[in-house]
């Protein structure tokens, strides 16, 4: 980092006797040592974080600091005023960024250059002023001292924020790669390398919730800060559908129902919890039970959980439609609405366990009703409709009606 530096530029002009220069030259170490003890004194963030090397290593700053600002004004020296401040400068500019990679704020820092500024000023206007340096002298010297230590300031400021935006994008980046890397189902041991590195402490499970784009940042508001967020180049997602997915972490167990509570009122598709490293097997349930339009327009929330029945039977759409016909075989040779009828009479008795009367108040119709429409199936059906096998299938093949079964996918709204 290099800048122009007004404070030279006026140096040029502050008579500054030679031997004052060299007296005051002598005193940076001593000013400085002090300089520390100060800002450790009474800046909390430094209390017994300058010890040691780190001290040294500060101490050894501020003797540069206070060491080009003489070289400045020095009036015998071979030294252009005009001079951008760059060691310096870059110098304050590293210590901000130092700062920010350290977790400091820049109140910390910046209390330390206040406190540094009036330390170092006392101790240099003693000296100035025990030389006999003119009143006009002195007060000029002051001025461009702390002008001087505005512009330390000044770059450590632009340090520490460069720093800060530079490290948000990087791990902006890396927590995106993580994501997409979760939803390929990449290694565990890629997933927490990836992990790490974006600074992402793994939960013990994760949830995907797919969800309208623009729905996205009020759930996110609500959710904690752990959770990811993808919308672009996803698995298995068509572009056109303008849709985000969130990773939200440890919503297993009864927090699962306060997920489903905090979805309210958004059109969205939550999938299982699974373990964080295997939360791909959750985005594709919920991929799977969007594309098979499961759940009620304005019912609110999907959840998955609720649907396993009619996720496992669409798995295979051609052979459920193989087992239908084979299980439905003795209904084919009748009229296509006598056939749905005595199907969903005789689906209604499988679920009821034939028990009459539930099955009647289910189907809307009189007892009676239930005993004919019984008789005809055990005419068509025979003894297999006690036996265990002819029994599961129907049961999977009256699972889902066909109309559900082949159902266009319902786009979140």
């Amino acid at each position: 980092m290099t800048q122009e530096s007004g404070t030279g530029q006026r140096a040029a002009h502050l008579d500054l006797d030679v031997e004052v220069a060299a007296t005051l030259r002598g005193r940076l170490p001593m000013v400085a040592e002090r300089t520390v003890t100060a800002i450790t004194a009474e800046v909390p963030d430094y209390s017994g974080a300058l010890t040691g090397a780190m001290r040294e290593k500060i101490e050894n700053a501020v003797r540069i600091a206070l060491g080009t600002f003489l070289q400045l004004i020095e009036g015998t020296q071979a030294f252009d005023p005009s001079t951008p401040l760059a060691p310096a400068l870059e110098a304050a500019y590293a210590l901000g960024s130092g700062e920010a990679r350290s977790g400091r704020s820049m109140d910390a820092l910046l209390a330390a250059y206040r406190v540094g500024a009036r330390v170092a000023w006392r101790e240099v206007s003693t000296t100035t002023v025990r030389s006999g340096l003119a009143a006009e002298t002195v007060a000029e010297f002051a001025e461009l001292m702390f002008a001087y230590i505005d512009e330390l300031s000044a770059a450590s400021v632009a340090g520490h924020a460069d720093e800060l935006a530079s490290a948000g994008r990087v791990r902006r980046r890396d927590v995106e790669r993580l994501t997409r890397q979760l939803l390929a189902g990449e290694p565990e041991e890629s997933l927490r390398r990836s992990a790490e590195r974006a600074d992402w402490p793994p939960p013990q499970t994760l949830t995907v919730v797919l969800l309208p784009r623009r729905h996205l940042r009020g759930v996110l508001a609500l959710l904690g800060p752990q959770t990811l967020e993808s919308g672009e180049d996803l698995p298995g997602m068509r572009p056109a559908e303008e849709l985000a997915v969130l990773l939200v972490p440890d919503a297993h167990g009864g927090r699962r129902r306060q997920l489903v509570r905090l979805l309210h009122g958004h059109r969205a598709v939550l999938g299982p919890a699974r373990p964080w490293h295997r939360v791909a097997a959750s985005y594709q349930r919920a991929t799977r039970a969007l594309a098979l339009g499961l759940g009620e327009p304005d019912a609110g929330p999907v959840d998955t959980e609720r649907h396993l029945a009619a996720l496992l039977l669409s798995m295979d759409p051609e052979a459920l439609a193989d087992l239908r016909a084979q299980a439905l075989a003795p209904l084919a040779a009748l009229p296509p609405a006598t056939a749905h009828r005595l199907a969903e009479t005789l689906r209604s008795w499988l679920l009821h366990q034939g028990r009459r009367d539930e099955v009647a108040a289910d189907l809307f119709v009189h007892p009676q009703t239930v005993r004919y429409r019984m008789g005809k199936l055990r005419e068509l059906f025979g003894d297999r409709l006690h036996e265990p096998a002819t029994v599961l299938d129907l049961t999977i093949a009256l699972a889902v009606p066909p109309e559900q079964g082949g159902a266009p996918a319902q786009r979140l709204r």
